[in-house]
């Protein structure tokens, strides 16, 4: 069995801003269960959906992102 690999940080974004997943789906026009799956990283987002994402989220796009290297 693959181990699901972990890109995106959306659900942490959302917990700490205390948004939901419906919010976000309305904020951005996307169907509920898109942002659950995006979420449970089974589905990674366009740089154009991320990029929608960071701005309903008001937050810097590579915050959505888990960190490559830490500097």
């Amino acid at each position: 069995m693959e181990k699901k690999l972990k890109i995106n940080r959306i659900k942490a974004v959302l917990a700490e801003k205390d948004i939901s997943h419906k919010e976000l789906a309305i904020r951005v026009g996307i169907a509920p269960n898109s942002v659950t799956r995006i979420c449970n990283n089974e589905f990674q987002p366009t740089l154009k959906l991320l990029r929608e994402i960071a701005l309903a989220l008001d937050v810097d796009i590579r915050e959505l992102l888990i960190p490559t290297r830490v500097i």
